[in-house]
């Protein structure tokens, strides 16, 4: 299981979601050391496979595997068992896959690391896509639960299944940090700093917000990716992440 990060760049998990390898590497090149890990998704994955995975390691960066797996549980396993299988880490599934199909992927994951002499892996729960506000809970998906109570149980699915942590807001994040414990990995999927546009984010927060709430790691794609300036705004991000950091400490003392 990966550490929980200790600077505030490690907490930085940059999004590769452009459609090119070659951009993909100009990214990696310029900005892995500015960030703790790179998010590879469905873009690269639809178009190079491992060999997304093979770039990170060639340049001695972090993957996180955004894959967001939800299949009947045999299918899944058989999935994640194949990531680890090739030395993936660090990745997702959908808790709404249901606590079999959770359990048998933390259970066959950790197996096949063993196996293979790997370190555990570390498996996130992803809780509601970051796209979904109430609305779409509540009339499409037909959850009359709010947001937050729906994000909670949800955690509490993925903790009691072995997952080792889960993907949701800082507001979410408040509650499911009171509940479930400091051990409990935070993931913030959708994060702008202040300077920055949502795009098509609804529920959206700030890096500020994001350690005020006690999120561990944050997805930050197009606010550095597409900034004039990349290193530079990498680095504005650090600095609100160190800002924050240094104000929760001084409310805890």
């Amino acid at each position: 299981m990966i550490n929980k990060p200790e600077k505030a760049k490690d907490r930085i998990i940059l999004a590769l979601d452009v459609d090119d390898l070659k951009e993909a590497e100009e990214l990696v090149k310029e900005l892995k050391d500015y960030v703790g890990y790179f998010k590879i998704g469905l873009p690269l994955i639809v178009n190079y496979g491992y060999e997304a995975f093979r770039l990170l390691k060639e340049h001695g960066a972090k993957c996180y595997f955004d894959c967001k797996f939800h299949d009947i549980p045999h299918s899944v396993q058989k999935a994640c068992i194949n990531l680890v299988k090739n030395g993936i880490d660090f990745f997702n599934v959908h808790i709404q896959g249901g606590s079999k199909m959770t359990s048998a992927v933390v259970k066959a994951s950790h197996a096949a690391a063993k196996s293979y002499g790997f370190d555990a892996p570390t498996i996130l729960g992803v809780t509601l896509l970051s796209s979904f506000g109430q609305k779409t809970l509540t009339t499409e998906l037909c959850v009359d639960k709010n947001i937050e109570d729906f994000v909670l149980q949800l955690a509490k699915v993925a903790k009691d299944t072995g997952l080792d942590g889960v993907i949701a807001s800082a507001e979410e994040a408040k509650r499911i940090r009171k509940e479930l414990g400091n051990d409990f990995i935070i993931l913030c999927p959708a994060t702008r700093p202040t300077w920055a546009s949502v795009n098509d984010q609804v529920r959206v927060d700030t890096p500020r917000d994001a350690i005020l709430s006690g999120v561990d790691f944050m997805v930050i794609g197009r606010p550095i990716t597409t900034a004039d300036d990349r290193v530079v705004a990498a680095k504005l991000v650090i600095d609100e992440i160190e800002t924050a950091l240094h104000d929760k400490a001084n409310v805890l003392i």
